[in-house]
């Protein structure tokens, strides 16, 4: 009896020893992965406009941007002001509708602006978008108003964010969509648009 009990404790010190190393090496390779990773990331697709991006959650092209006096709305400011407007379309991939896509676009240049992140309007009827729905693709208008003592740019940098969706977050248990860096850079002219003013 004394022989078997020690037979059974050396099996489970044998156990517990290969468990613990095993253990231990996959921390060590998955701490190393991390470090690699870090050290030499995945560099960011540079594109051109009209090409569609996949974030993941969205579908997304960059179509044209411009300058202009006037906000997506076509109203006259009180003051005058100068705006940003990005041409964009927006397709909702996931199975609710959302409007997450206000972090979406960023712009990538050095230039800080007043305002950071845009405001999105409908192209259909010129007005703030609220909810995008799944499967049903939204032409938009990404509107920035641009500083009065800063130069108009030639060329824009838009950085477009990446998400993954996770069946369990590691919080609360629950679904989500969780950013997961820049799907890509677009890089597109700057134009000059011919406005028409409504009163």
């Amino acid at each position: 009896m004394p022989v078997m009990r020690r037979s059974k404790i050396r099996q489970r010190l044998l156990i517990m020893l290969v468990t613990g190393i095993g253990g231990m090496a996959a921390a060590a390779i998955s701490f190393a992965s991390a470090v690699y990773d870090a050290a030499n990331p995945v560099p960011v697709p540079v594109i051109g406009k009209d090409q569609v991006v996949d974030t993941g959650r969205w579908r997304v092209t960059i179509n044209g941007a411009h300058m202009s006096s006037l906000p997506p709305t076509g109203t006259k400011p009180f003051e005058p002001k100068r705006f940003l407007l990005v041409d964009l379309e927006l397709d909702n991939r996931s199975v609710a509708s959302s409007n997450v896509f206000m972090n979406l676009i960023t712009i990538k240049d050095d230039v800080a602006l007043l305002q950071p992140k845009p405001t999105y309007y409908l192209a259909r009827d010129k007005w703030i978008a609220s909810a995008i729905n799944p499967n049903m693709p939204e032409k938009l208008v990404a509107a920035w108003e641009w500083p009065a003592d800063r130069p108009e740019p030639q060329t824009l940098s838009l950085a477009i964010g990446k998400q993954i969706y996770k069946p369990r977050d590691n919080l609360y248990g629950a679904p989500n969509w969780f950013d997961d860096g820049e799907a890509a850079v677009v890089e597109l002219p700057v134009t000059q648009a011919v406005e028409t003013t409504e009163q």
